[in-house]
This record gives structure tokens, C-alpha cells and sequence, in this order.
């Protein structure tokens, strides 16, 4: 752990200035990007981009009428804590156009300024934060306006992106050369959001050590939401970060307090002092009044030293110097910056303050807070504007507008060039086996991918947390290999026993994390964002058992709002997985994924349904109007032939189609009495309980879905006269003019399926799985909860009377 404040001296910003022209690094970057940055300049542009975010954030709240009395809201403090750290930044030189940075939710007016003053954001959207069609209340890189290299506002998890993207981008040069070259991949993020359990699990992937373009820079204002962060822990978060191997800075102190610390044996106890005090303590040393401050600093037992050197400082001198904090020093951060080692992962803790150069610093309370009206007027006095024009940029030909200009043209970003997935065929030319099961179906669904359409298959990457042989993805492993950034020696190689051949290089086309579900699908989310941001779509596939998916699902969800499609598998799924108990049942998963924007949810029974919907699903992913697609599969052998699928090619493409819009029929009768609805795994059952029906008298008819989330899409479309939407499916499945009552079954909750009730008005029995289960067989736990033969019976008999 490196103390920059040791390293840097208070000579630091004349040694900036004396480098006009610094030698390049191994990666092109200046050695002091900020080297000929002029200070006065560079403190005029900070004291404006304070401004800026605040008279955003002020407008957002009084300049627009309100009619629903509910709050607007918006964060002045937060994003004046970020304002030194994020001007250095990009005014100060250190960012090239290959940089993308991740923004801390709160501090997104701060984003909002520095792109308004570098010309990225019409003036027209400042008085918008938070309005439709405006600013977004946090960082959104699809639905801001200007330039967003990353979402943000799940909180730690937009944190982590920039590790992931960084992490993607070196698998997609190592598979597409051709692909434009990054810079840094750099997270600004607060230190409440350390508390997020997301983010350690990312430092300790082993994969993250490599990353020498990760750089985190930790807005350390030592307060959260509601509270100030207990006691002093910096140096348990360093020690977490050491022991991950990343490269650890620490930008605590100002120039003029370290000038202070030299000051003989008192500036070293006022040091000691500072830094041991716990963090209420310091917050509360910042609100005290200028006369209380001298006995606050010097505490219930301070050396003589000590009070002598507070002692020979004016109130004014002494409040200043309390306040002079790494974070908020242009030159020191710059210095800082030149420290970073690109052979691993940087984590900078810059100290700052909450609400820096408000009225509201450093108030335990000012999480949320709002200048007064006097209060913003009088920081536009100190900034040098007017409540009147508050969005002036600097003058032309001053020193700030060239800094800025000089910017601008610097960050100027090429659009990358498109390469679209090779078109993707519609079946593969091969059968599947007479007996198996979806999970075994999609590792031989890969294999076959690579065979029928290999440019289609070199774009498939495929990610699990340790759990890929379980998940059937071993045949492809052994085919493709295991990606890492660089070959690793294979120790097993002549183990004639072994079966999955781990083979590691740079060439794999499966990435292996530890167990940590959240980082499966933050990586998917990065993966499924290439094409968007160099030009080069990925099919990201991962795999994790349908229980975790729960677990997942939020990071998932963040990283299809943020624009990354994917597929997500989630297997084995359900109570089929009898044996392994109620710990393992995944219940709610089918809703969950019908309920998902951005996404469609599929939970094939056959082995050709899962072949169709995969390739469905490729076919949308990396493209503007792409989506993602998860998964319900299980390890349950089927028997192939209860599909009956035609072999005539008209009939066959018909099926296909009705797979694609979500469900087809199995079986149906002209004096249909009662007609069965089932999904995935549980479909022999209906089959089998259609055939008890017919021994009983009772015309039964058969629908399998394949989609619940496309046939409610259809329904929701029936009366829109959209045609692109599928509507007309529910004439296939549940024909109006053959109305019946339904029983619906599923291995998840009954509930996902309860809106079939809508289609056609019938009377309906929701059969699914309500309660946790324990270990036992198949047949066993679908008896227990009532999805099995004659429990179906049962419920269609008691319709149909």
C-alpha cells in the first residue's frame, strides 16, 4: 500500500509543470498526463463543474412545476465530493478517448457538466435531470443523451462493470484481433458502496488479478445514505484489496496540511491525531464553530508540540487545513495518478468530503439535502455566475476554454465499425436422441453449432461459476478449450483417466469463474455489450443452476438495462431435481423470467424445441434491437417421440414457428371437454394424464408451451393489432371457437400460468409447486406437491363434470 501524499512532496505541482513533455509509456500514455495542465485553469473548470451539477440538481427540484407533491430529488454533496477526483480526471489529461469510466450513481450531474462544458450535451437538457426524456436520475448508457460509458445506480454493481468490460474486451481481442484497442477501464465509485458484497466478490475472481487497465478510485467521504460510516476502516479495505493482489494508493492529505505534518514533532502529532480519530469525529470537527475548533482538533490529551503548533494558527488557517484532503487537491491526484502500475488491478483511496464547498459540508444530514436559495446564490458568487444565466461556459479565449477545447478534441471517440452475427441458421441438420434430457440437448446443441455454422459458433462464448461439467458444457470445453489471458501449462495433460480436458489459452471459448453467480452474469452483461461498444457481437451463454438464479438476478437485470444481451441458462431446474431437496427447488424462477424486461424466458420440454429457441435466441443477440433470453432446463430424460414432430417439411417449419410464438398442440378434439396446458419436464405427465382422461370418457387436449412469456405477450397484443407480436398463436393453442376448461402444470409456481384464465374466459386449475420440498425421487416429489398423473386427473375430472 502506497501513501501518495510520501511520494508526491509539496513540490509535486512544480515538478508537473517543469515535464512539458513527458515520454510515453509501454501503453502510449504520457507518464503525467497532466503535466502541462495549467493549475489556475484547472481550479476554475473544477469551481464551474461544482456549480454546474449543483444548479442541475436545483432546477430538477424548483425550476419545474410538481404537481404530484412527490419528491424529485437529486445528490449536491455527493457529487461535490467527486468533483476534484472527476475534473483531474478528464481536464487534467489523464483520460484518452480508449478510456471508459463508470460513474458513482449519485455524482451523475458531475458526468452531466463535464460533457456539457466539452460540448457532448445540449444546454437544453441541464434544467432535465429527472425529467421524461431528460437527464436520467442516474448514469444511463442507453437513455442519457450524452456520452455514458456505463450504468449505473445498482449500487456496487455498476462499480464492478468497468472489471468485467476490461475483461470481455481482452476475450474479444484475443478471438477477433481486428478489434479497436481499449485504454483504462476505470470505476469511480463511493466508499458506502463498499459495503456491497458484489464487489469483493469481483476483486477475488482470480481472472480480475491480470487486469493491469482496471483502475478504482474510491470517493472516501466516510459517509453513507443515513449515516455517517463507523470508526476509521481504511486499512481493513486496503488489506482486503492487498490480499485480492491489487496495487493499493492512498491520496489522503492536501499540499498545505503536509506542509503542516513537517512542522517538527507537532505536525506529526496533529497527523497522528487526524488520522486516528474516528470518522464521526472528524465529521464532527468540520460542522464545529470557527472558536470551538482549536480544542476539537487537539482532543482530551494533546502533547505540547501540538498545542503549540495550533496555537501559532488562525481559526481561518486551522479550518482550512482540517479540510485539505487528497480528493479535493488537483496536483496531488495527478500525482497520483502516475503511480498506477498497469501489470494489475489499482484501487486509489482518495479522501474527500461530503458537500466539499457547500454550506451543507460535511453534515451527517446532507445526503440528500438542498441549498437554500441564498445558499446557491451565494456559491454562484464564488463560482463566478448568476442564478440568472447559470449554464454560461467559460468565454472564449480565456485559459479555461482552451483547457476545455483542448479536451474535447482529445476524448474525441470513433464510432466502431459493425460486424454483425453471421446469419443463423434455423435448425441444425442433425437428429437428437431417441431419450434425453434439455441440459444433455444444449451441450450438444454447441458442438453442432460450431460444425453447421462455424462463424456463428467462433462469436459463441460460453460462462459458468465452477459448475460447467455439471451443466453438460464438457463436450464443448474439450472441443474449444478454456479461455484465460495467457496459455497456462496443463498438468493433467497425460491423465489418460480424465475426461474433460482443461485446456487453457488464449484461444478457449469458455471462461470458468469461481462460485459466485453474480459475477456469471455481470460478466455475461459485459460480454453482450462488445457490439455496441467495439463493433464485435459475442453470444454469451452461461450456465448456473435454475436455484441460483434468484441470486443472479439482479446484476442480470442491471446489465440488460444497461445494453448487454445474453443467454442465460438455468439448469437443472425445478422440484425434477427430487434428489438433491427442497434447498435446490427452483420455484419462483418461471415468473421471474416472464416478468423480465429485455428478456425472453423459454422452458422447452423436447430436445428440437430447445434446438429452435437457441437459435431463435443467437439470432437476437448483438444488434440494436436485440434481447436476451433465459433458459428452464433440466436433466430429466424425456422420451423424444411424445413430441411427435412431422416429417413432412411444411408441417415441420409450421411446428417450428409455433414453437418460436410459444406453444403448439399436442393433441386436440372436436368435443374437447377439458384441455391440459403443460411446460418443460412435466409434459409427459399431461400426456400421460390426457390418456387416463380418454380411458375415462373425457376428451382431453394437450398444449405444450414452450414460452409462457411469449403467448402473455400475445395476449397482451390480441387487441393492439400487431401483428409482429404473435398474437395469433392463442388461435392455435386455446381456439376460440372451442372453449374448455384448463388445467395448467408446471414444475415452478401455478402462478406464472394463471393469466391463461384471459384468453378465453375458461375456468381454470393452476397445478404447480407452492412449498418447499425435502429429498426424494421424481415421482415422489411430483406427488407431493401435486404435479403428477393423478393429481392432473384429478383436477381435469372435476373441470370436466
Amino acid at each position: 500500500m502506497i501513501d501518495v501524499q510520501d511520494t508526491a512532496g509539496p513540490d509535486a505541482q512544480e515538478r508537473l509543470a517543469q515535464q512539458e513533455h513527458p515520454e510515453p509509456r509501454a501503453d502510449g500514455r504520457p507518464l503525467s498526463a497532466g503535466a502541462t495542465v495549467d493549475g489556475t485553469a484547472l481550479d476554475a473548470i473544477a469551481q464551474r463543474v461544482l456549480w454546474l451539477s449543483c444548479a442541475i440538481v436545483d432546477h430538477a427540484n424548483r425550476g419545474r412545476p410538481n404537481t404530484s407533491g412527490v419528491k424529485v430529488g437529486g445528490h449536491q454533496a455527493s457529487s461535490a465530493s467527486m468533483v476534484g477526483i472527476m475534473t483531474s480526471l478528464w481536464f487534467g489529461g489523464e483520460l484518452r478517448a480508449e478510456d471508459r469510466v463508470s460513474v458513482k450513481p449519485h455524482a451523475s450531474p458531475v458526468l452531466h457538466a463535464i460533457n456539457y462544458l466539452l460540448g457532448d450535451l445540449d444546454e437544453s437538457y441541464l434544467p432535465r435531470l429527472r425529467d421524461l426524456g431528460g437527464l436520467q436520475s442516474y448514469p444511463s448508457r442507453v437513455k442519457d443523451p450524452d456520452r455514458v460509458d456505463f450504468s449505473t445506480g445498482s449500487v456496487g454493481i455498476g462499480a464492478t462493470a468497468p472489471l468485467w468490460a476490461a475483461m470481455s474486451h481482452r476475450y474479444l481481442r484475443d478471438q477477433f484481433p481486428e478489434t479497436p484497442l481499449a485504454g483504462r477501464f476505470i470505476s469511480l465509485l463511493g466508499d458506502a458502496e463498499l459495503d456491497e458484497g458484489a464487489v469483493w466478490e469481483a476483486i477475488t475472481d482470480p481472472g480480475a488479478r491480470a487486469l493491469g487497465e482496471v483502475v478504482w478510485i474510491v470517493d472516501l467521504n466516510r459517509q453513507s445514505l443515513d449515516r455517517i460510516i463507523p470508526d476509521v476502516q481504511i486499512a481493513r479495505l486496503q488489506g482486503m484489496f492487498e490480499a485480492a493482489d491489487w496495487q493499493v494508493l492512498t491520496c489522503t492529505w492536501g499540499t498545505q496540511v503536509t506542509e503542516l505534518f513537517g512542522r517538527g514533532e507537532g505536525g506529526a502529532d496533529l497527523r497522528t491525531r487526524l488520522e486516528d480519530m474516528p470518522n464521526e469525529e472528524y465529521q464532527r470537527l468540520l460542522r464545529s464553530r470557527p472558536e470551538e475548533l482549536p480544542d476539537r482538533v487537539l482532543g482530551a490529551a494533546p502533547s505540547q508540540a501540538l498545542r503549540e503548533l495550533v496555537g501559532s494558527l488562525s481559526e481561518h488557517e486551522l479550518a482550512t487545513a482540517v479540510r485539505d484532503l487528497g480528493g479535493h487537491d488537483l496536483p496531488r491526484l495527478l500525482e497520483t495518478y502516475r503511480q498506477i502500475d498497469d501489470t494489475r488491478p489499482t484501487v486509489i483511496f482518495a479522501y474527500t468530503l461530503k458537500g466539499r464547498g457547500l454550506a451543507t459540508e460535511g453534515h451527517p444530514g446532507n445526503h440528500s439535502a438542498l441549498l437554500t436559495e441564498q445558499q446557491l446564490g451565494d456559491l454562484a458568487e464564488l463560482s463566478g455566475m448568476t442564478l440568472d444565466d447559470p449554464w454560461h461556459r467559460f468565454d472564449p479565449g480565456t485559459p479555461e476554454a482552451e483547457l476545455v477545447a483542448q479536451t474535447a478534441r482529445r476524448l474525441q471517440r470513433a464510432t466502431p465499425e459493425p460486424h454483425p452475427v453471421e446469419t443463423v441458421p434455423t435448425e441444425l441438420p442433425w437428429g437428437h436422441k431417441a431419450v434425453t434430457s434439455t441440459q444433455a440437448a444444449l451441450g450438444r446443441f454447441l458442438s453442432d453449432l460450431s460444425r453447421a455454422a462455424p462463424e456463428v459458433g467462433r462469436r459463441v462464448v460460453t460462462v459458468s461459476p465452477d459448475v460447467a461439467s455439471s451443466t453438460n458444457l464438457g463436450g464443448w470445453i474439450n472441443k474449444t478449450g478454456v479461455w484465460s489471458p495467457g496459455e497456462r501449462h496443463d498438468w493433467f495433460a497425460d491423465d489418460t483417466e480424465r475426461l474433460l480436458r482443461w485446456t487453457e489459452g488464449s484461444r478457449g471459448q469458455h471462461i470458468e469463474l469461481g462460485i459466485a453467480e453474480v459475477n456469471l452474469v455481470s460478466l455475461l452483461g459485459e460480454l453482450g455489450a462488445t457490439w455496441s461498444r467495439w463493433g464485435e457481437p459475442l453470444v454469451p451463454i452461461g450456465t448456473v443452476y435454475d436455484p441460483f438464479v434468484s441470486r443472479a438476478l439482479e446484476p442480470w437485470s442491471y446489465g440488460m438495462y444497461a445494453g448487454g444481451q445474453s443467454i442465460l441458462v438455468g439448469t437443472p431446474s425445478g422440484v425434477t431435481l427430487a434428489p438433491e431437496g427442497g434447498a435446490h427447488q427452483s420455484i419462483s424462477t418461471p415468473s421471474i423470467g416472464l416478468e423480465q424486461p429485455g428478456c425472453t424466458a423459454w422452458e422447452p420440454a423436447f430436445a428440437q424445441d430447445l434446438e429452435w429457441c437457441l437459435l431463435d435466441a443467437i439470432s437476437r443477440i448483438g444488434r440494436p434491437d436485440g434481447r436476451s433470453a433465459y433458459l428452464r432446463l433440466t436433466t430429466r430424460p424425456v422420451d423424444q417421440s411424445l413430441a411427435d414432430v412431422s416429417t413432412d417439411p411444411a408441417l415441420r417449419e409450421e411446428r417450428r414457428r409455433q414453437v418460436l410464438a410459444g406453444g403448439y398442440r399436442l393433441r386436440s378434439h372436436d368435443q374437447e371437454r377439458v384441455t391440459l396446458v403443460g411446460v418443460g419436464a412435466i409434459m409427459p405427465e399431461v400426456l400421460a394424464a390426457a390418456d387416463r382422461l380418454a380411458e375415462l370418457g373425457i376428451a382431453a387436449g394437450v398444449v405444450c408451451l414452450t414460452s409462457p412469456d411469449r403467448v402473455f405477450e400475445a395476449l397482451q397484443a390480441r387487441d393492439e393489432l400487431d401483428a409482429d407480436r404473435g398474437s395469433a398463436i392463442l388461435d392455435v393453442i386455446l381456439p376460440r371457437d372451442r372453449p374448455a376448461p384448463l388445467v395448467t402444470v408446471q414444475d415452478g409456481h401455478p402462478h406464472t400460468l394463471a393469466f391463461l384464465a384471459a384468453v378465453r374466459g375458461d375456468r381454470t386449475r393452476h397445478l404447480g409447486v407452492t412449498e418447499f420440498g425435502q429429498s426424494s425421487s421424481v415421482e415422489q416429489a411430483y406427488a407431493l406437491h401435486g404435479i403428477d398423473v393423478d393429481s392432473i386427473v384429478r383436477a381435469a375430472a372435476a373441470l370436466a363434470r
